[in-house]
């Protein structure tokens, strides 16, 4: 791997995705819009919003993310572009670190968008620093970007990338936490949410909404992170040299 042709692929990601305002816009106002969304519709239920905010924080910037990585990279290796970079020296992951990279700076920006305007805009109260909320945020759309990075190495086309949202988020979204605290779940349920890189983000964010600190904070922040460096391991070595 070389560093400088890992910046290489991000500058080339990222100069693609400014040609591309559709997808920028996905990227950075959509999150915000569907938070707004959310305070608007129980904007007269008192403290509803205030409770189920924070995970929504966690929900939005991690599907987003994963399905504009999974579906831009896809769309790379059906033109041909990832097949005639790897016939250059550039390998797997310079390749893929270098997309996660790019959209990885996208997701913090995204992040950053996203909790000013909840906070800002729709009156999110939270306990704790808003610094350590926007870490949250940035690591769960990292997340959701090194698991759609992960994602694409396995789909076809870009509707069999879409296609992985049923089977890789939307378990994630039922179980994670955000419906029924996991702890009430069904023994077998909640075993399987310990394997869901969200039901830490929703557990971090809950944390730093209620001003904790300490294990109860940092264990889900560590474990989010280390699910997203799993998925950028496995990535690389599941990616084809060519596609069928």
């Amino acid at each position: 791997m070389s560093a400088r042709r890992l910046l290489a692929t991000a500058a080339r990601v990222l100069a693609q995705l400014r040609h591309d305002p559709r997808s920028i816009a996905l990227m950075l106002v959509a999150p915000s819009l569907l938070v707004g969304l959310f305070a608007w519709l129980f904007s007269d239920q008192d403290g509803v919003f205030d409770r189920f905010g924070g995970p929504i924080l966690a929900l939005f910037p991690f599907i987003v993310m994963f399905l504009i990585t999974s579906v831009t990279t896809l769309r790379e290796r059906r033109s041909g572009t990832l097949e005639r970079l790897m016939t250059t020296p550039v390998g797997k992951a310079d390749l893929l670190l270098g997309y996660a990279l790019a959209f990885g700076l996208m997701a913090a920006l995204q992040a950053a968008i996203t909790v000013a305007f909840a906070v800002l805009v729709c009156d999110l109260d939270v306990d704790g620093p808003l610094w350590q909320l926007g870490m949250v945020a940035v690591l769960d759309a990292l997340g959701g970007t090194a698991l759609g990075l992960l994602a694409s190495a396995f789909a076809r086309t870009e509707f069999q990338a879409v296609q992985f949202m049923p089977l890789l988020v939307f378990p994630q979204i039922i179980l994670g936490g955000l419906f029924i605290p996991r702890a009430d779940m069904p023994r077998v349920l909640e075993a399987a949410s310990a394997w869901f890189p969200l039901s830490y983000a929703v557990d971090a964010v809950r944390a730093v909404a209620d001003g904790q600190d300490g294990w109860d904070l940092w264990r889900p922040v560590l474990l989010i992170a280390a699910f997203a460096t799993a998925f950028l391991i496995l990535a690389p070595l599941t990616l084809r040299r060519r596609t069928p």
